[in-house]
């Protein structure tokens, strides 16, 4: 059930939360809606850049039967980044930077998982899509035990482009693929690391494998030959904990 301290709706109070700096994890919007003010609700959104769904009314009748005017907005539990403004941060805090990318996760709680993991191995950011994706709601942050209050989440419109923007920026870009003959433990993450975890029926996109440096695979020894993904992600990030590691050890 979603509480009712997690969405607000109406057409003007949208806008006013938008226009007040409210972080929005995603917009419901009636299909075939018109009027002026919907119009000024647009202009609002496409200023800054609000995640949009157009729905049937019968999905937001479903969270509230309130004079709803057919927009329904449901606020985040955390405040979104853009890697371009968290990469070069993280250099200049003299970090070694460690990224964790999700390429259509879709469950909550295998992204609460991963998050949590993702703090212990001291991963420095996650990023997300915007479309076609898990979000960082309150359901969220609870499952993951609190991690995604303590990680920046980045949420780009284009993975595409935030990878292209971390290869320019000096990360090795890893893609995780059951489909790869190279193994984890194979590859070097002493560096500047970005982490591709796909989803577990689709795995990573075309377009993301064609930019990674690398695509390693996890070996498995059973009869399902599928790894939960958050569990996968647990085993690729202690890999490069454990490198890191041992490669301070030996250059102290």
């Amino acid at each position: 059930m979603i509480e009712k301290d997690q969405y607000i709706f109406g057409i003007r109070a949208v806008i006013e939360a938008i226009q007040s700096g409210k972080e929005i994890d995603k917009l419901l919007i009636k299909k075939d809606i018109n009027g002026e003010l919907i119009s000024e609700l647009f202009e609002v959104v496409k200023a800054y850049q609000v995640p949009v769904q157009r729905v049937p009314i019968e999905k937001i009748n479903r969270i509230t039967r309130k004079n709803h005017q057919g927009v329904l907005a449901f606020l985040s539990a955390v405040t979104y980044h853009k890697i371009e403004n968290v990469a070069p941060m993280l250099y200049e805090e003299g970090y070694n930077p460690f990224v964790v990318i999700l390429d259509g996760v879709t469950d909550v709680r295998n992204f609460g998982a991963i998050a949590r993991t993702c703090d212990c191995a001291g991963v420095n950011t996650i990023i997300i899509p915007e479309k076609n994706s898990v979000t960082a709601n309150a359901d969220a942050v609870k499952t993951s035990a609190g991690a995604l209050n303590y990680i920046p989440v980045c949420r780009e419109r284009s993975l595409v482009t935030a990878v292209k923007f971390l290869k320019e920026s000096g990360y090795k870009v890893v893609g995780a693929s059951e489909k790869s003959a190279v193994n984890y433990t194979k590859v070097d993450y002493t560096g500047p690391v970005a982490l591709i975890l796909g989803a577990e029926d689709k795995g990573i996109s075309n377009d993301l494998l064609k930019l990674c440096d690398e695509f390693v695979s996890i070996p498995e020894f059973g009869h399902i030959n599928s790894l939960n993904v958050s569990v996968a992600g647990g085993i690729m990030m202690y890999e490069v904990v454990r490198q890191r590691l041992n490669d301070n050890q030996e250059t102290n």
